[in-house]
């Protein structure tokens, strides 16, 4: 009988970028697009269970570190479409804001605003609404949007 584990062994460990390709044909009948509460079905069971296994503050840290896990790479893949990605991330603030804003409403990931800007502190304010995660949510007298705090973080970093 041959030992499973040579197998294991020699297989490469699938990584976080081999878990976002996607075949645009493999959903011929359903498309790609699913509604927000599919979406929110997922994150807030998994939000869920963490908080459940870990506590409170380690499910937000998990899910701010994903969210900025998500951030980088799409300002790595999903941000360079009509541009060499070095030249885009090196834009001025205000064109690099708008190509982002763009880019974020046309995958329908959510309407971007700056609020302000201190050039000074380099401290930047802005809002994103209509996110799948959030947006029409009752106030429930906690921050929830910790994944795209984390995703908005993670795209600045590079820039």
């Amino acid at each position: 009988m041959m030992d499973e584990n040579i197998f294991m062994k020699e297989k490469k460990p699938i990584s976080f970028e081999d878990y976002l390709e996607y075949d645009e044909n493999s959903r011929g009948n359903l498309g790609g697009e699913l509604p927000v509460i599919v979406y929110r079905l997922l994150e807030y069971s998994i939000k869920d269970e963490l908080a459940v296994r870990y506590g409170r503050a380690e499910q937000v840290e998990i899910f701010r570190n994903a969210g900025r896990k998500a951030g980088e790479f799409f300002a790595r893949k999903m941000l360079s479409s009509s541009t060499l990605i070095s030249i885009y991330l090196n834009q001025p603030l205000d064109q690099f804001v708008g190509e982002l804003q763009k880019k974020m409403a046309e995958m329908k990931i959510g309407v971007l605003r700056i609020e302000s800007v201190d050039e000074e502190s380099g401290q930047i304010i802005l809002t994103v609404s209509e996110d799948a995660d959030c947006s029409g949510l009752p106030v429930l007298g906690e921050t929830v949007c910790n994944y795209d705090e984390g995703f908005i973080s993670g795209i600045l970093s590079l820039y």
